[in-house]
């Protein structure tokens, strides 16, 4: 269930990168689209970030663009209602 709207709803089609090129985060807690927009709209409001993918069936969260830092984009999850699941991030080949 949504804890953000208890929606409880589980919306398989997610937000995929355009490109292969990006950081890729894990984000636990996410299950529907509220879920998906809730972390697009923090992510994407962190200065630096250009791009914001998330992809719901697997919590992956590809940012793309220049100058922002693992901490802000933590923050930003965290303010959406989420948590990484892991502070490293893996660049998306």
């Amino acid at each position: 269930m949504c804890t953000a709207c208890s929606c409880s709803t589980t919306d398989a089609t997610a937000a995929r990168a355009k490109s292969g090129e990006g950081t890729v985060y894990t984000v636990t807690g996410m299950t529907c689209g509220h879920c998906v927009s809730s972390v697009s709209a923090e992510v994407g409001g962190v200065p630096g970030v250009s791009g914001v993918a998330v992809d719901l069936p697997t919590g992956a969260v590809t940012v793309s663009g220049a100058g922002f830092s693992d901490e802000q984009i933590r923050q930003a999850v965290e303010r959406a209602g989420y948590t990484l699941a892991d502070a490293t991030p893996v660049t998306a080949s």
